[in-house]
């Protein structure tokens, strides 16, 4: 399935908690996401809030979260985030299922050498009907 770059391009909110060590989460969140693959922009709004911006194919929230939170920050808690995220999420990983990339661009590249394997011809193939396969 073609995917339009204004699908692939996803543009989140990332809400911090506002009591931590660390006062300006935000910056460091941005600093820290500056250099990673997918990731286009990084942005602080505010020293509790980040927009960041990325390929969903490459990366996608769920993961962006997961490493900010080993990075030893806290994401907001409050119902209405965990429901925003969850929703991201789902929608997210359906899009990347919809286009055959569960994994990433890395299972992209092994469908396409599988897809070519299975077009040329070589002597690794069974001619027989699949319920012939099946039957001793």
């Amino acid at each position: 399935m073609d995917i339009s770059d204004a699908d692939r391009i996803k543009l989140r909110e990332i809400t911090f908690h506002g009591i931590h060590p660390d006062p300006n989460q935000a910056m460091t969140a941005a600093r820290f996401l500056s250099g990673v693959d997918g990731i286009l922009g990084a942005d602080p709004i505010a020293p509790t809030l980040l927009k960041v911006s990325y390929d969903v194919l490459v990366t996608t929230l769920h993961e962006i979260e997961g490493a900010l939170t080993e990075l030893g920050l806290h994401l907001d808690s409050r119902m209405m985030c965990r429901l925003k995220r969850a929703l991201y999420h789902y929608t997210e990983e359906t899009l990347r299922a919809n286009c055959g990339c569960p994994n990433g661009l890395s299972n992209c590249t092994e469908r396409v050498f599988a897809k070519r394997y299975e077009l040329i011809e070589h002597g690794c193939r069974d001619l027989r009907p699949e319920h012939w396969r099946r039957y001793l």
